[in-house]
């Protein structure tokens, strides 16, 4: 173990490195260039790749084709270039291809506020690319898990061979903290299921109780069609009723069914809580103060309740909160998270609370102590 003081988005790359990961791809985008400026040092001292492309659309596509050569790969943008990126995103995913998106969100729409904060793009992050596709999405809310979560983002698409979204915020990408850095021996790497079998007996999507398939890497012998057509377990176009049924119900059932494995959220005072604030990304440090201020000063039981994995949302997790007198919720959007508590919590116009900002600037803990004392109005 060794100590940096490093930014957020250097700590993505100190953290994909541990993980195994030697192939990135991006084209420079404010605020997640510091990305790409580590990469394109580092990579090349351990024999890996960096790759600028002419865009993101052929940075996400290179990613695919080098995960399917069995390299773990990144790419890293923000808010014009993530758009770029979905229709690609959405091959890997009905594909099963494992690889890491890094978002370091910037105000929009357009061009918006390329050096300001947001988490605009959060409903984005889910359904940005079009059909029903499952998604992993996590977010850090400080420099040290920046590093930490990279890592599990990298362990959770080659256990599930799915795209993971890194979805970090200005605010994060270009803060500077002391971080940890553990090497491959001190944390726990998982790599991708590998074939047991021979060639002439592999199928890329083969059927039965195994929701994630082995996956081999093209040039070891193994040869399979990959297709963004619906498909059969050979991976050849199938527009069959039963074949296009089972492929979705699989694809959402390895997320659905695992997800005491992806689900990671983190609580603060929440022991004795009668009011939780609800937030994600760099938010949350704003939250965790605001909540011993009110305890200190105000008497208020509040907890904070940070969701570090956004999608799959916790909907059960947050059923527990129909129990709290109010739930309050900021973010730097007009509402997004709180949209998505609200098709949970019982009575919700009586007890949410959002806290909006969306000028670029960071949510403070005063305007989360101002709302929670006013409560609902």
């Amino acid at each position: 173990m060794q100590e940096k003081f490093i930014l957020g988005n250097e700590a993505v790359v100190e953290g994909a490195l541990v993980a195994g990961c030697r192939f990135f791809s991006g084209y420079p985008i404010t605020p997640s260039s510091e990305i790409a400026e580590a990469f394109s040092r580092e990579l090349p001292k351990l024999g890996g790749v960096f790759l600028q492309m002419e865009d993101e659309i052929g940075a996400m596509g290179v990613i695919v084709g080098a995960a399917l050569t069995g390299h773990k790969t990144i790419t890293a943008t923000s808010g014009p270039g993530f758009s770029l990126k979905q229709e690609t995103l959405g091959f890997a995913s009905f594909t099963e291809i494992p690889c890491v998106v890094v978002n370091v969100q910037r105000g929009g729409p357009s061009t918006g506020l390329p050096t300001m904060a947001s988490q605009a793009d959060l409903m984005q992050s889910r359904w940005g690319t079009h059909g029903e596709h499952p998604i992993i999405v996590l977010s850090p809310s400080s420099v040290q898990e920046c590093f930490k979560y990279t890592i599990t983002a990298f362990n959770l698409a080659e256990e599930f061979r799915t795209p993971v979204i890194f979805l970090m915020d200005e605010i994060i990408g270009h803060l500077r903290e002391k971080v940890r850095i553990y090497d491959e021996t001190e944390v726990e790497i998982i790599n991708r299921e590998k074939p047991q079998v021979p060639p002439e007996e592999y199928t890329v999507y083969k059927d039965g109780d195994k929701l994630v398939p082995p996956l081999a890497s093209y040039g070891t012998g193994y040869r399979y069609h990959i297709t963004g057509l619906a498909h059969n377990r050979h991976g050849l176009p199938s527009f069959s009723s039963e074949t296009v049924i089972k492929l979705s119900e699989r694809l959402h059932d390895k997320i659905n069914k695992n997800l005491d494995k992806i689900s990671i959220y983190n609580e603060f005072f929440m022991e004795d809580a009668e009011i939780v604030i609800v937030a994600y990304g760099s938010t949350t440090r704003s939250a965790i103060s605001a909540a011993d201020i009110l305890r200190k000063k105000h008497g208020k039981k509040v907890g904070v309740f940070q969701l570090v994995t956004v999608w799959p949302f916790p909907y059960a997790k947050i059923d527990e909160f129909n129990s709290m007198k109010e739930i309050v919720v900021p973010e730097m959007s007009l509402g997004q998270l709180r949209g998505e508590l609200e098709k949970q919590i019982i009575n919700a116009k009586e007890k949410l609370i959002g806290v909006n900002r969306i000028d670029g600037y960071m949510i403070t803990p005063d305007e989360i102590i101002e709302k929670t004392l006013r409560g609902v109005k």
